[in-house]
């Protein structure tokens, strides 16, 4: 088979979510089927370390498409020329954005639909775009993949589609997180929190992961214990949003917490590794990587019970209530004082983290392509 996948979120210096499963998936494919060709299709220059093997070739389409106008003009007339240009057999878009302009078999993967029950958190450009256009997406679809149990359910009710037409793959985690040795953990404490121990949030600033509540949840931690554990921030907002600046100018312990933003793999899995806990208290996610992440480097969890946490988190996480603050802050507590607490988790969160593998989500993937492309 001609396979062309949408590789426009492999970006050299800013792997994001949809990057990394792009990454993660599609390198596994590759690898392991040099019997068919792939062709990549980037909307800027790549490196070339995202071309996995010699079977891929690499083609940058125009315009860059990161703007509701550009994504139709890319998807629907940039991708639909290439895809008849080089014989297409099969388009797969781990992003969920397909062309709705040809006729050539696709997938795609939908990870969440949180535009569609939280439209106040997206700029009104952008959600324009995707409650018009995923729902033309889903039912263009040869077949569709998504994330988790939760994700699968909310496609099928929300936009009425079969269930046989949607196929859950989890997502994975990296290899890299692993358990730190002690000295290490104290080391990278010198490094991010003067020696401190530290919650850790990772993810971008967008408004469903529920920021503003974790802030008000630590400040109230901070001011009903005096721990000295501090809270590390790492990731860079998705969308501009000064409510994080006025609420750390009207608390007394804004200097409790820090703000990395965006940080290469080896440093994050440092930083996860060296956490107390991680917080993420989203609610609304698709699937929630850190929480494996967290799993993997031996670092308990505290999370929401809504969507798919719970799924994900199973009995290794604390879950909370993502609506309440005081729920918040209660679960930071006992995971701040509590040893025995916390070693119950890290243990449950050993077997748990199992059940989640880039490698078997790639096959269960590359099984939906084979049925679509041949048939």
């Amino acid at each position: 088979m001609r396979i062309a996948i949408n590789t426009r979120f492999l970006l050299k210096h800013k792997m994001e979510g949809f990057g990394w499963f792009t990454y993660e998936i599609v390198k596994r494919i590759v690898e392991a089927h040099p019997e068919h060709d792939f062709i990549f299709f980037f909307d800027r220059s790549f490196d070339k370390k995202f071309i996995f093997a010699d079977n891929v070739k690499p083609v940058v389409l125009y315009p860059q498409a990161r703007h509701p106008v550009l994504f139709k003009i890319w998807f629907d007339y940039s991708i639909t020329k290439a895809l008849k240009k080089y014989k297409v057999d099969l388009f797969f878009s781990p992003d969920g954005y397909l062309s709705l302009k040809t006729e050539v078999p696709q997938i795609g993967v939908i990870h969440d639909l949180n535009f569609e029950h939280h439209p106040e958190d997206l700029p009104k450009s952008a959600l324009r775009y995707l409650r018009k256009y995923f729902p033309k997406f889903a039912n263009k679809a040869k077949k569709i993949i998504t994330v988790s149990e939760y994700s699968k359910q909310d496609i099928c009710s929300t936009y009425n589609i079969d269930s046989n037409k949607v196929v859950v793959a989890h997502n994975g985690a990296s290899d890299k997180f692993t358990p730190l040795p002690q000295i290490e953990q104290t080391n990278i404490r010198k490094k991010y929190t003067d020696g401190k121990p530290y919650f850790v949030y990772v993810g971008a600033l967008h408004a469903r992961k529920n920021i503003e509540r974790m802030l008000h949840g630590f400040f109230k931690f901070k001011e009903q214990t005096g721990s000295e554990t501090k809270l590390l921030i790492v990731g860079e907002s998705l969308w501009k949003n000064a409510s994080y600046e006025l609420i750390l100018k009207q608390s007394n312990y804004s200097d409790a917490v820090l703000f990395s933003g965006h940080v290469k793999l080896d440093e994050l899995t440092q930083i996860v590794g060296a956490a107390k806990a991680l917080t993420l208290v989203s609610y609304f996610e698709g699937f929630g990587i850190p929480l494996v992440e967290a799993m993997r480097a031996n670092v308990p969890i505290l999370t929401s019970n809504k969507t798919s946490l719970p799924e994900v988190a199973g009995n290794a996480g604390l879950c909370v209530d993502p609506y309440s603050i005081e729920a918040i802050t209660k679960g930071m507590q006992a995971l701040d004082s509590d040893d025995n607490l916390r070693k119950e988790l890290i243990e449950k969160g050993q077997e748990q983290q199992k059940k989640f593998s880039w490698d078997n989500s790639a096959k269960i993937i590359w099984e939906e392509i084979v049925n679509v492309g041949t048939n």
